[in-house]
């Protein structure tokens, strides 16, 4: 898929679009509006601020400004993680998985050392704004299903490192009489499919074109789906229309009640199947109380391989960037388009070296003069310099921010007096967490 769709760029050519700029020591990098340069790849004591010094072992946060070929400036702040590192990987999001809220709140619930912004969202929405842009997985369980095998970032549990590839999921339900169906999406507002790339049926909302292919900033329909809602979710599920149906299910997967239209509680260790269209159809049929149905999910990478893990987490977003040593920007095949692809921007990455180090990495942007923002070529260009073999694209834009240690140390885009103040509210966070005796 990748090989006929993606847009191939030259490692050689990307790297000669950075030249290293000279070195100071920065003492509170991050949190004003003077931007210290520290080295970017082997920091030194005084090139680290005091407040981040006492990270665990194999963790690292550094900054740097960086020139770019046509001399623009932009300030990176890169926080490594290597694989023997006492910490997990975590993926956190706030009450509910269509909430949003702050990095820095994100990461004091969870009792991160460091965070930064992870998937894309639907900022459009008006009551579910936090709702992430295709695959999202929180400790191996599946809150939103992919988009047409967009890139992702896996974080495994401990020990094992971190990969990048691109991901498929897949989620059925059987009925106790036999009945099988395919169940559209997991945790999202029925028939309104953020980004489009879909199971099947997605029609664009504005022409009416059917469209199986994964479009950020677009969104989708479709009128006949059965969509699932964890307690992950939030303590109600959306209304979906007159004629749609609920079934509700125990923690055992037994049928206890139907309701019509959809719209209520999530019963506790349980879950709901919503109907719309042919989807309410089929669960009328074989989803009645008495009955228990199956619901699994699985989510397989481009080679048609398994990914497992329990505690397992995995941010989709995309596109790739760096792959087996490589500059490689698979943009059609992540629905992005070349303007954004050659685009400067704020932009929050993330890559992994051969021996598994994980590479976190904030570019400002929209302040000319001080941080122009990258093109995702430049981007990977950064990337490749800093040895990763494998490396994506998140969230970008406003949502881009990293904190480390209770601080906001990049300096986010979004209005506002301070970088505190600048932080914008995201769907969730790449948690580092501390392991406990440690």
């Amino acid at each position: 898929m990748n090989g006929r769709w993606s847009v191939r760029v030259a490692a050689l050519a990307i790297a000669s679009l950075l030249v290293a700029c000279s070195v100071q020591s920065g003492s509170d990098a991050g949190s004003s509006d003077r931007d210290g340069d520290v080295p970017a790849h082997t920091p030194s004591p005084s090139a680290t601020a005091p407040s981040t010094r006492h990270l665990p072992d194999g963790v690292s946060f550094t900054q740097a400004i960086r020139t770019l070929k046509d001399g623009s400036p932009v300030r990176t702040s890169v926080l490594t993680v290597a694989r023997s590192a006492p910490v997990d990987l975590e993926a956190v999001h706030g009450g509910s998985v269509a909430s949003t809220d702050t990095v820095r709140d994100l990461a004091r619930r969870a009792g991160a050392v460091a965070a930064v912004n992870g998937t894309f969202f639907d900022s459009d929405s008006e009551r579910y704004k936090g709702d992430p842009l295709g695959l999202y997985v929180s400790r191996g369980t599946l809150l939103s299903e992919a988009t047409g095998g967009r890139t992702a970032l896996i974080l495994p549990g401990a020990g094992e490192g971190p990969r990048i590839t691109e991901l498929r999921s897949a989620t059925r339900v059987a009925s106790s009489d036999g009945a099988r169906a395919v169940v559209d999406g997991i945790d999202r507002v029925p028939g309104r499919i953020v980004g489009c790339g879909g199971v099947g049926g997605d029609r664009l909302t504005d022409t009416g074109v059917p469209t199986t292919a994964p479009l950020p900033g677009r969104i989708c329909e479709d009128p006949d789906e059965i969509v699932e809602f964890t307690a992950g979710w939030g303590p109600a599920t959306p209304y979906a229309g007159g004629d749609s149906v609920e079934t509700i299910l125990d923690a055992r997967s037994n049928v206890t009640d139907v309701r019509s239209p959809a719209g209520g509680a999530v019963p506790d260790g349980g879950r709901t199947l919503v109907g719309t269209g042919s989807g309410a159809d089929w669960l009328r049929a074989h989803a009645r109380p008495g009955r228990s149905l199956t619901v699994s999910s699985v989510l397989t990478d481009v080679h048609g391989v398994r990914v497992r893990g329990d505690r397992a987490s995995v941010f989709g977003a995309g596109p790739a960037l760096v792959r087996s040593g490589r500059a490689w920007i698979n943009a059609a095949a992540n629905g992005v388009s070349e303007g954004a692809v050659r685009s400067r921007a704020p932009r929050t990455v993330a890559g992994v070296r051969a021996d598994g180090t994980l590479l976190l990495v904030v570019f400002d942007g929209r302040r000319p003069g001080v941080s122009e923002g990258v093109t995702l070529p430049e981007a990977a260009g950064v990337l490749l310099s800093l040895g990763a073999v494998d490396a994506m694209n998140l969230d970008g834009g406003g949502s881009s921010t990293m904190v480390v240690r209770d601080r906001v140390r990049n300096s986010p885009s979004d209005p506002g007096r301070t970088d505190d103040r600048r932080q914008r509210k995201v769907s969730n966070a790449i948690a580092v967490v501390p392991r406990r005796g440690r």
